[in-house]
């Protein structure tokens, strides 16, 4: 006798006048329809179809398609789609408090910005494109604050010496200033570049005493805080990220590349330990690929680049530098800020996205940024509450982003229940 689960499995062969036999699909042949007016005599000396051959092959094509279909209703979802739904509950388990990390949205003398490509078998976002930042380290950037100092989610020394040496290492490109009070970009050679980029990530030396033994100094003070994000509880790895702004310096040889301008080195991957290339390219060009899904950005860096994009327009002219310069002053008026009036400056917020819903319409995950996870509730500070991301989280990674009003979505949403009423 098959099984219950067999029988339902097998439930659409009956339109071919089938039935199944066992456990594993043996046909039987049945007749469905009488011929009363065939002799069988006829019927055996030349058969009018081979219905074995016949049942065997369409038998073979409606499970395989049958099948499929079951698989698809029946596949779970991506874990990074469950973890940012369940990102709103309490985690099941007790999980570990954000690791501190810094990253940096590098403007270059074109307004363009940098992303790196991540290597496939990186821990953290894998195969996406990321701006340069890492773990911050206690013996190179200093003091981290403990986790139960409030200040650990804020910005501060660390973080910057932090953000500016991981942008270093991986890309090459070293934001610090001449220690002689004239304001110009550090230059070093690409021998002393390349081994002081090994050493420091081996931790052979110390980013700040290799800086100053070159005759510069850190550019901290020219990082723009431009809002942190702390990972859901639901989710791993964690960490509280603070994101920065760095305008390298114009000059009157500002193009469309950043190779033409001599004293910033053309940025390179770390030699495959972490990125396999570094490239800038406009924050219009970075969100288009994104959104042809022909590369992989997460939320945040999606969310951050859409944001600057309006005011960054790079246009197939070439633009000079007051233009430029007028740009990047548009960029300083928005960071002054709050993007949805409720007073947390750009500066100042942050977000922990979690999932509001998934919309059955695209199949989208929609995240809320409104809330600045555990360890800053009651602290005052918090999100986005206008713009919320939709994302599609696949196999590989996350796809079809879009930044949009979040009213405009819930609206959307409680019309299309509505209508179904």
């Amino acid at each position: 006798m098959p099984s219950l689960a067999s029988r339902q499995l097998c439930q659409p062969y009956s339109r071919l006048g089938l039935r199944i036999r066992g456990t594993y699909g043996l046909l039987e042949k049945k007749r469905v329809c009488c011929l009363q007016n065939k002799t069988s005599d006829i019927l055996q000396r030349r058969p009018l179809y081979n219905w074995q051959t016949i049942a065997r092959r369409s038998t073979t094509r409606i499970a395989r398609g049958h099948t499929n279909q079951i698989a698809a209703r029946m596949a779970p979802p991506p874990a990074l789609q469950k973890q940012y739904m369940s990102s709103g509950s309490k985690p099941a388990k007790q999980t570990a408090g954000p690791r501190p990390s810094a990253s940096v949205l590098l403007i270059s003398p074109s307004n363009q910005i940098l992303l790196l490509h991540r290597v496939r078998t990186s821990s953290s976002f894998p195969s996406a494109h990321v701006f340069p930042g890492g773990n911050l380290s206690p013996s190179q950037d200093g003091e981290i604050p403990s986790p139960t100092d409030p200040s650990r989610h804020s910005d501060g020394p660390a973080y910057r010496i932090g953000a500016i040496r991981e942008c270093f290492e991986e890309s090459g490109i070293l934001l610090a200033k001449r220690n002689d009070g004239s304001g110009a970009l550090l230059e070093v050679t690409e021998e002393e570049r390349e081994k002081a980029r090994k050493d420091i990530h081996s931790g052979k030396v110390k980013f700040v005493d290799w800086v100053k033994s070159v005759g510069g100094v850190v550019d901290s003070d020219s990082l723009l805080p431009f809002t942190r994000w702390v990972t859901p509880t639901n989710i791993p790895k964690r960490f509280t990220t603070q994101m920065y702004i760095y305008f390298l310096p114009l000059t009157e040889t500002s193009a469309k590349s950043v190779s033409a301008e001599a004293i910033i080195p053309v940025p390179t991957s770390d030699g495959g330990v972490e990125h396999t290339a570094a490239l800038f390219a406009s924050c219009k060009e970075w969100l288009a690929q994104a959104t042809k899904n022909e590369i992989i950005l997460f939320p945040p860096q999606f969310y951050l680049m859409y944001l600057i994009a309006p005011f960054l327009d790079i246009s197939s002219q070439r633009l000079s530098s007051a233009e430029l310069q007028k740009q990047r002053d548009a960029v300083l008026e928005f960071l002054q800020g709050d993007g949805d009036g409720k007073g947390v400056k750009w500066g100042d917020k942050v977000m922990s996205p979690t999932g509001i819903m998934l919309r059955k319409s695209d199949g989208k995950v929609v995240l809320g940024l409104e809330k600045p996870g555990p360890e800053l509730k009651d602290s005052g500070r918090s999100g986005d509450e206008s713009r919320v991301v939709l994302v599609k989280f696949k196999k590989e990674g996350p796809r079809d982003l879009e930044v949009r009003w979040r009213k405009e979505v819930l609206d959307e949403e409680r019309s299309s229940k509505e209508s179904k009423i």
